[in-house]
């Protein structure tokens, strides 16, 4: 049902907000905004188990299969990740020559929540703390204790089960806070006039991508690039009506399957990466960082906040589930730490997120069929000089 999805709630909450804003007192939208940010407060708490959890059950994950694979598979996402995000880094300096920053007389906030919990966190609590702590277990349950893989395997499916069932399903709410207090401060209409223009170079930039990779796969075969296009139609449609690329999985591999010269691989790589390599996510969320950081900042930022951004978020790729709620939540602190997101430039990005969830689903599981064409490649190769050894 469409009213089930969870961007169409967002947008019909949204615009049922804006019909009554004017109407509406100072102290109900202060309120929206204090639940808005308890919300945020808490998933800062959070999220360093959450991510250690979803780490270290995808590298035990991986002690099923065979070494040279496993660590061939994960540098190659990881690599795929990292290029993506720097695409969008390239990309967005492109981009900032056509979408004009914010004025920053704008920016005066005048707006405070009507009452602030204080959830302050240590410093040392933090995404990337939890990042690290999931290598170092998931490698223990890989290496040393195996019988610890049965309490990640718990633990994950409880973090995902928070997640995806009690935080995104409150989405519509935690954005509402943001959206009212950026129509108190006057930064609505400003922010979203300039955005039409910006999602425009998004969606360039992700098509130009998608079919670069799938050119790349083909082996620059005119022909092939048209039949693997061909193929992975179906699982594209899948994807972008379900929003899930986990329940997209049965039409991708059928797709993929068809596109490889060995189409068993297709049973072993797109289970792996369906969680973890997501290039639609990478380049989409690594662009709007960029261009919500020079909307609100005036300039670019520069490579010296770019290089640990980058290394962080494509380490918390492994870290997401592939369904509506899990991702968005878990970069949050990225976010903010590395980029000093403030409230209304996260509830921006989430409400960008939501909308085009979609869109980015299908570019995730398109973009994975097509790289599976390429790992293939770059397996045989592993395989061949392994051979010749």
């Amino acid at each position: 049902m469409v009213l089930k999805h969870r961007g169409v709630q967002v947008l019909l909450i949204c615009a049922l907000y804006l019909l009554c804003a004017p109407y509406l007192a100072l102290w109900f939208d202060r309120s929206l905004y204090a639940i808005s940010l308890s919300m945020k407060d808490l998933l800062l708490w959070v999220l360093p188990i959450t991510v250690s959890f979803f780490i270290a059950h995808a590298i035990s994950f991986f002690e099923k299969k065979a070494p040279l694979f496993i660590l061939a598979l994960f540098l190659f996402e990881a690599a795929s990740n990292s290029c993506s995000v720097w695409y969008a880094y390239v990309c967005g300096h492109i981009a900032s020559n056509h979408v004009p920053p914010l004025d920053p007389q704008r920016l005066v906030d005048a707006f405070e929540p009507l009452w602030r919990f204080s959830l302050s966190k240590p410093s040392w609590w933090s995404p990337d703390k939890g990042s690290f702590l999931g290598v170092a277990i998931g490698l223990m349950a890989t290496l040393f204790f195996p019988s610890m893989r049965h309490s990640i395997q718990k633990g994950k499916a409880v973090a995902e089960w928070v997640l995806t069932k009690i935080f995104a399903r409150l989405i519509p709410l935690f954005v509402l806070g943001f959206v009212a207090r950026m129509y108190r401060t006057d930064l609505l209409g400003q922010t979203f006039a300039r955005y039409a223009d910006l999602l425009f170079w998004l969606l360039c930039f992700l098509i130009g991508y998608i079919l670069f990779l799938i050119f790349i796969g083909s082996g620059l075969s005119i022909s092939r690039f048209i039949r693997s296009g061909k193929n992975l139609l179906p699982c594209a449609g899948v994807a972008i009506t379900s929003s899930c690329s986990l329940s997209t999985m049965p039409w991708t591999i059928e797709g993929v399957s068809k596109n490889l010269k060995n189409p068993d691989l297709a049973q072993a790589i797109i289970p792996a990466t369906t969680n973890i390599q997501q290039i639609g996510d990478c380049i989409a969320n690594a662009f709007l960082c960029f261009m919500i950081y020079r909307q609100f900042h005036g300039v670019n930022p520069d490579l010296s906040l770019w290089l640990p951004f980058s290394a962080v978020f494509v380490l918390a790729r492994f870290a997401t589930a592939a369904v509506l709620g899990g991702a968005m939540f878990i970069m949050l602190p990225i976010y903010e730490s590395y980029l000093g997101f403030t409230p209304e430039m996260i509830g921006i990005i989430i409400a960008f997120n939501v909308i085009l969830d979609p869109l980015i689903t299908c570019a995730n599981v398109v973009a994975n069929g097509a790289l599976a064409q390429v790992f293939e490649k770059v397996w045989g190769g592993l395989l061949v000089k392994a051979t010749a050894r």
